[in-house]
């Protein structure tokens, strides 16, 4: 792999962690600056957890984020760990993104952490106070909110808080939390929740009913990821009910459709056997216009346009559970597993990155 460019200055120095609060610029906007102190580093990917985001920036840099480990950055020779102890707001990264600046944004399970290269800015939501999402655009950064039912967006100069027009769910398995975020070609940014779909058209942030056009009457939504592809198709992956396929105003269980959810499924959070797509927790788009989905329980499978295909990783992690799938600036497919290891697929078997 090609030596990247890394410009984090504190790999050579060490520094004395340290805190202060910013002055707010209102009262959803709350941050707290940290000092940075030297990460640790590593020739290899230390991770035991799950990858749960990837992210290549502008310099070529990998960043991982774990389910529980912190954050990772790969520089084409040296792996450097963050976690709260260097500065982070909390150590399960969900999302990971890069603004005109070159900063990096993190979304946890715990507010929302900029990192600059040189110190963490941490914000978190502070409710009551919510920004008219009309203000919003596509352009901006979307983080979760934590287990809130409502989304963040960056405007480039504070964190706002939007709830949901929806209530909180009784169930508290099945919030209006945010599972996955996606952008579509239209301008349009979908959300998907534990417990529904929701999209922002530019204007308003509305939930998508016409996605129960595919449930059956027992059906339970439980949404953990969504994916808008080239062809404005939305993808939405279930935890129990495989996933569902919005076209236009055509609406279709895509998993029941290919026969990919057992006759005997109890259609919720129950292990599925092999041969089934009932707990999509990732979806992606290769450069040939390909469909990927990670399956909790199954692993990795592709749709052609034709047909759905499932794929090894290899002979030992057959139906490993996929955390994460991202396409790299090199139109690379990387696959961010369970046991803290990442795969890239090269067309025709996957091989070991990290």
């Amino acid at each position: 792999m090609k030596a990247f460019i890394f410009l984090l200055p504190m790999l050579c120095i060490a520094f004395t962690s340290t805190s202060c609060t910013q002055k707010k610029t209102k009262k959803t906007d709350a941050a707290a600056l940290t000092e940075l102190i030297q990460p640790l580093t590593s020739d290899t990917l230390k991770f035991t957890s799950g990858v749960r985001a990837i992210f290549q920036d502008s310099n070529g840099n990998y960043w991982l984020g774990s389910h529980n480990e912190g954050l990772v950055v790969y520089n084409g020779t040296r792996f450097s760990y963050f976690t709260t102890a260097n500065g982070l707001a909390e150590n399960q990264i969900r999302s990971i993104q890069e603004d005109a600046q070159g900063n990096i944004w993190l979304g946890t399970a715990d507010g929302v952490s900029k990192f600059n290269g040189t110190h963490f800015t941490n914000y978190t939501t502070e409710t009551g106070f919510p920004e008219p999402v009309a203000k919003a655009s596509s352009k901006n950064l979307w983080f979760n909110a934590g287990n809130l039912p409502g989304v963040n967006w960056w405007d480039g100069q504070q964190l706002n808080y939007v709830p949901f027009p929806k209530p909180i769910s009784d169930d508290l398995e099945n919030s209006y939390a945010i599972t996955g975020i996606s952008k579509d070609n239209q301008g349009q940014v979908w959300f998907g929740t534990y417990a529904g779909l929701f999209v922002f058209d530019g204007q308003n942030l509305l939930p998508v009913e016409k996605i129960k056009k595919a449930l059956l009457p027992e059906d339970y939504i439980h949404i953990r990821s969504v994916f808008a592809d080239s062809k404005g198709r939305i993808w939405v992956g279930n935890n129990g009910i495989g996933v569902l396929l919005i076209d236009g105003d055509t609406v279709i269980n895509f998993s029941e459709e290919n026969g990919l959810i057992h006759p005997e499924s109890s259609r919720r959070g129950a292990h599925s056997p092999a041969g089934t797509l009932e707990h999509v927790f990732s979806i992606a788009e290769d450069a040939h216009g390909n469909i990927w989905f990670g399956d909790r329980d199954t692993g990795a499978w592709s749709y052609d346009g034709k047909s759905v295909k499932h794929h090894s990783i290899n002979n030992t992690l057959d139906s490993i559970m996929i955390w994460s799938i991202y396409k790299d600036t090199t139109n690379r497919l990387l696959f961010g597993l369970y046991n803290g290891e990442v795969y890239a697929f090269n067309g025709m078997r996957f091989d070991k990155v990290f």
